[in-house]
């Protein structure tokens, strides 16, 4: 018996919207990213991944801080849809997004955020295409209350598509792009 995958049932996970930001020297970058998880209390500690071939991946990398920011459900695509389907070589995503700079430097986009975190790398998993990138918490703060926006959110309300480097991508031969 020959099992079928249908990938949809990967978007009956749990995902929330984040962006992961980081630099290096004086350039700043990030994306949007569907998977940060809190992986210990003591000591505060997240984990994200990142596709490799992603600028924000390479700042990671050199670097070894990245920031995040739970975006507020009312964030219209056009504020974090570059993040997503523009590329970090081509634009300078944050300069016409509000951020501030973290205890690291690290930028921290403040614009249509729930709340903010800045981590500096504690261990990486390569798993290929991605890395997971785990993180001990260096800063936290909660912006307002309100509700995150969710990838079901996403797709369903927005009518969002993932980009070709999410882990959430679906060629279009299988017909759920």
């Amino acid at each position: 018996m020959t099992p079928q995958m249908d990938r949809r049932a990967f978007r009956d996970l749990s995902y929330g919207l984040y962006l992961v930001t980081s630099l290096d020297g004086d350039r700043f970058n990030g994306q949007v990213v569907n998977t940060v998880i809190q992986v210990t209390s003591d000591p505060p500690r997240v984990a994200v991944i990142v596709n490799k071939k992603n600028l924000t991946h390479d700042f990671i990398v050199k670097s070894g801080i990245f920031g995040v920011t739970v975006l507020e459900e009312s964030a219209p695509m056009a504020f974090f849809g570059p993040f997503g389907f523009r590329s970090g070589r081509d634009i300078d995503k944050l300069a016409k997004v509000e951020y501030r700079l973290g205890v690291t430097g690290c930028p921290l986009v403040t614009g249509h955020a729930l709340s903010i975190l800045e981590a500096r790398v504690f261990d990486q998993i390569d798993l290929g295409t991605h890395t997971i990138f785990i993180g001990d918490v260096l800063s936290s703060e909660v912006l307002k209350s309100g509700r995150p926006l969710t990838y079901q959110y996403y797709h369903e309300e927005l009518k969002g598509k993932s980009p070709p480097n999410a882990p959430t991508f679906t060629p279009p031969s299988d017909g759920q792009a």
